[in-house]
C-alpha cells in the first residue's frame, strides 16, 4: 500500500514562492526613488589614499584616520557638528573627524602636493582646491571617516545642516543652515565643478 500522507507543500510550490518574492524584491528595489539628484558630468576616480592630517588623536574606531578636535570651525558650524555627532553616536556609529578647518598653510600644502602627484594644478584641484577656494579653509567643511559614518551622516546629516558635496569625495562634507530646509543640493562630479 502506497502512504498518500502529504509532508508538506510539493517542491514546485517552494520554488513558484521563492521566484515570485525574488521577483517582488526586484520590482522593490527598481521602483525605489535615488536619494540624491546628481549634477551631469563625469565623477573623478575616488582617491585609494584619503587625504588628511598626518597626526592627532586616532580614531577609536578606525587606527587609519585622526579623529581632530572640530575648534577651527565657526561657532554655528562646531555647533551643528556637535549636534550630528551626538544623533551618530545615539545610533551606535562613531564618527570621526578626519580633517576639519585648514589654515591657508596647510591648504597650499595639501593642494601643492596634489599639483606633485597629479602633475597639474588643473587636475590637483579636482581632489584639493587652492586655499582661496576651499571650505575647510574657510571654517565650514569636514572630511568623515570611517566608511560607517559617512555613510550615516550622508544619510541623516541633511537634517543637521550637512550635506555630501562631491561624488568623488565620499568623505567630504560641508554645512549650510539652509540644507535643513532646501534639502541638499545635487552632487557635483568633483571640487572643480
Amino acid at each position: 500500500m502506497q502512504n498518500t500522507t502529504s509532508h508538506g507543500p510539493p517542491r514546485w510550490r517552494i520554488i513558484a514562492l521563492v521566484l515570485v518574492a525574488l521577483a517582488s524584491v526586484a520590482a522593490a528595489i527598481v521602483a525605489v526613488p535615488l536619494a540624491v539628484d546628481v549634477v551631469a558630468g563625469a565623477a573623478k576616480p575616488v582617491l585609494e589614499d584619503v587625504p588628511g592630517p598626518d597626526t592627532g588623536p586616532e580614531c577609536p574606531v578606525d587606527a587609519r584616520y585622526v579623529d581632530e578636535e572640530p575648534d577651527g570651525l565657526r561657532a554655528d558650524v562646531r555647533s551643528a557638528w556637535g549636534e550630528l555627532r551626538a544623533a551618530a553616536e545615539d545610533d551606535g556609529v562613531p564618527v570621526c573627524v578626519n580633517d576639519g578647518k585648514r589654515s591657508n598653510a596647510q591648504q597650499q600644502a595639501e593642494f601643492d602636493e596634489a599639483v606633485e602627484k597629479f602633475g597639474t594644478p588643473e587636475l590637483a584641484a579636482d581632489y584639493v582646491l587652492p586655499p582661496e577656494e576651499s571650505n575647510h579653509v574657510k571654517g565650514f567643511a569636514v572630511d568623515v571617516q570611517p566608511y560607517a559614518a559617512a555613510e550615516w551622516v550622508e544619510a541623516n546629516g541633511q537634517a543637521y545642516g550637512w550635506c555630501r558635496r562631491y561624488d568623488n569625495e565620499y568623505w567630504h562634507f560641508e554645512y549650510d543652515p539652509a540644507y535643513t530646509e532646501d534639502g541638499c543640493p545635487g552632487l557635483l562630479p568633483d571640487a572643480t565643478s
